[in-house]
């Protein structure tokens, strides 16, 4: 009898919360610094804390589902199962484009980092690099890569902290003269202003939702990945609330030259040339943790994809030494070549499409799965799973409103390409299944 080869089972708390991380990103609140800043009026805190509440509703429902069931997959599974697994090959499909997506914006914004900081060496060069990198970091193993990825996410915690400091030592120093008030409203910001910073903000949060996809490498799955849910946004939200408040009182007067460089501009004021060469640096990092976290979790979407015949049964395979589904890493790995010719504002479009597709439905699938299925209606759950991922899908919706017409044009016809792949998977296995002859009565 042939064993079956398996992921392995290595992931600890600390890893999967890490990799989830790692995915988000920490730094995005400086390298988002300028556009979050404009959006939101100078309210910045404001619109931290609205979009910290908003997402915890989101982040809730994905911890119930991986409760229920606590197996790879992510929103594909959850879907499938809770609600209908046409439905769930949909919004598989639709978050294969964030996951998918996000490893290439990873390359991308590496190579540009990169060229902008050695300009002889072309981006392109940096790009083929990282991919590599990616690719056999990936290939070797889960803890592996998870280590590494622990490494550089707490270069990160350990700037912001370093940060953070600066900015207190400076308070002290010079004097607080700003309103110590954190929510402190600027005059002539309206409310509008803040709730549509809140939902460009809510973007620094994508990444939670990452290490579900994880689950079967996971140590105890239904009860680490709720917790490293919980842990992830929690953290997140701790570091871009403290900093965002410490900015509010040392420089409530910041000004920028240009949006996309500010928060480099916010390091040369509060610091000089050293702590912008720094900060540099820790960014190019946090691009490569981002890009082994992204690869780790498109690949195991894929790998469910194909274990349920939606996809080729190739991509279900497990390499025997490895343990790692090494064919669709270096497919993956060959499709973020892409970044070699496809702009950083169309990536960042089907990023945003794919996610928050994802967590429409998996708001719906906690109430589909416990309020309709498993009838599940005491005031308890009424509250937690009903009225809570109520709340999370209706301000998700809120969010889809708000993208523009070329996001929703490209989501729509990538979800359209889909069900012309699944229409025409479903005809050839029906046409498998069929008799090849026809059998006559003796």
């Amino acid at each position: 009898m042939k064993n079956t080869i398996t992921l392995k089972r290595d992931l600890s708390l600390s890893h999967v919360v890490t990799m989830g991380l790692a995915w988000m990103s920490p730094m995005i609140f400086f390298t988002s610094f300028g556009v979050l800043h404009d959006s939101s009026g100078g309210m910045l805190l404001a619109a931290y804390a609205l979009a910290f509440i908003a997402i915890l509703f989101t982040a809730a429902s994905y911890g119930q589902m991986a409760r229920a069931f606590p197996v790879s997959g992510s929103a594909y599974t959850y879907v499938s199962k809770a609600m209908n697994p046409f439905l769930g090959f949909l919004v598989g499909w639709a978050i294969l484009l964030d996951y998918l997506f996000s490893c290439i914006v990873a390359v991308l914004m590496f190579g540009v980092n990169l060229n902008a900081q050695f300009p002889a060496v072309p981006s392109s060069v940096w790009i083929i690099l990282l991919t590599l990198i990616v690719m056999i970091i990936n290939v070797i193993g889960i803890k592996p890569l998870a280590n590494i990825s622990k490494l550089f996410v707490f270069m990160q915690i350990l700037f912001i902290a370093g940060f953070c400091g600066l900015l207190v030592y400076k308070a002290l120093e010079g004097g607080i003269t700003a309103d110590l008030n954190p929510l402190a409203a600027q005059e002539g910001v309206p409310f509008s202003a803040i709730l549509a910073g809140a939902s460009l903000v809510c973007f620094s949060f994508l990444g939670f939702d990452s290490i579900t996809t994880m689950a079967e490498e996971t140590k105890d799955p239904r009860k680490t990945i709720p917790r490293a849910i919980l842990l992830i946004v929690l953290s997140a939200g701790v570091m871009y609330f403290v900093t965002a408040y410490l900015i509010q009182l040392t420089a409530p007067g910041f000004s920028y030259v240009n949006v996309d460089s500010a928060g480099y501009e916010l390091m040369q004021n509060l610091g000089g040339s050293l702590l912008a060469g720094i900060f540099t640096f820790v960014i190019i990092f946090s691009i490569l943790s981002q890009g082994l976290s992204s690869m780790t979790t498109v690949t195991r979407l894929l790998f469910v994809m194909g274990r349920t015949s939606l996809l080729p049964q190739r991509f279900a395979s497990v390499h025997p030494k490895f343990r790692t589904p090494v064919f669709n890493i270096v497919l993956m790995s060959i499709v973020s070549l892409s970044a070699l010719f496809i702009s950083l504002e169309t990536a960042i479009k089907f990023v945003s499409f794919g996610a928050l597709t994802a967590f429409l439905f998996v708001n719906l699938s906690v109430i589909a799965h416990y309020m309709i299925r498993q009838k599940q209606r005491s005031p308890r759950d009424i509250l937690f799973r009903f009225i809570c991922p109520l709340s999370g899908a209706g301000f998700v919706l809120y969010l889809i409103a708000l993208l523009d017409s070329a996001s929703l044009m490209l989501g729509a016809g990538w979800l359209a390409a889909g069900l012309v792949y699944y229409g025409i998977r479903k005809f050839v296995s029906s046409s498998k299944e069929s008799p090849a002859h026809v059998v006559t009565e003796s």
